[in-house]
């Protein structure tokens, strides 16, 4: 059981119960809480930093309302998982989680090769009824679903990937592998009610946010040689990015 140190000021506007739930979701980010750890009862925290029990208990609600703590009886209050932060880059959420010091896992649930449809024609720049890749997968971490990945590649760029690769590397990492070089993309983040198996596959209620996106990747040459939609679990996942006054 880790037992935390947190620097409270009594003396701030801000409310205690959202300093200490603050600093709880800074230690879970920084890994100092990892997934599987024991916070001690509300009762010990509460006494241990001199807050009242209400405090103390509103603090833990709200990092359980954002899914970073769990109650499960028998066991206590316990870390799920830190928020994945992906920053604006050309990057796959497995290089993220890799980044984050996470240990991603995939589950390929199909792998196929079809005519692609206007929309991915559209996207991918090619003609109607062209054959394309069609990947989905379940991308998780610590045991907890994060993300359903639907990905469309050329059959040109997607290579002999075999269910295995796909399984235990990124997507990225597998198209560069060929050759192809990543250079630039056209993103689009987005949100909505969680489809029915959405919900099942991230074990949300159905209709429940999730965050989306939708990527065009490019060569180097400007071809499109990749299209992902992805929808990732809104409790469990944020866009960061630098914006510039010019």
């Amino acid at each position: 059981m880790t037992e935390l140190t947190l620097d409270l000021d009594r003396s701030s506007p801000v409310p205690l119960y959202f300093q200490v739930s603050r600093q709880i979701e800074a230690a879970i980010d920084s890994g100092v809480l990892a997934p599987g750890d024991r916070l001690e009862n509300e009762i010990s925290l509460a006494d241990r930093w001199g807050l009242s029990r209400p405090t103390m208990r509103r603090a833990i609600q709200e990092l359980v309302d954002k899914g970073l703590l769990v109650r499960r009886r028998g066991i206590g209050t316990q870390v799920v998982h830190g928020r994945v932060k992906r920053r604006v880059e050309l990057t796959s959420l497995f290089d993220d989680l890799v980044r984050s010091g996470q240990e991603p896992t995939t589950d390929v649930l199909l792998y196929e090769v079809v005519p692609a449809d206007n929309w991915v024609c559209e996207r991918l720049g090619l003609g109607l009824g062209a054959e394309v890749v069609h990947l989905e997968r379940l991308r998780s971490s610590a045991g907890e679903p994060l993300a359903v990945m639907r990905n469309w590649l050329p059959t040109e760029t997607a290579g002999d990937f075999t269910t295995k690769q796909l399984s235990d590397r990124g997507l990225y990492e597998l198209i560069r592998s060929t050759g192809v070089h990543l250079q630039i993309a056209s993103q689009r983040i987005g949100a909505r009610g969680a489809s029915v198996q959405e919900a099942r596959l991230l074990k949300i209620r159905r209709g429940a946010p999730v965050l989306t996106m939708e990527r065009t990747t490019y060569d180097s040459s400007g071809r499109a040689v990749e299209l992902g939609s992805h929808a990732y679990q809104a409790e469990t996942y944020s866009i960061e990015m630098t914006v510039v006054d010019r």
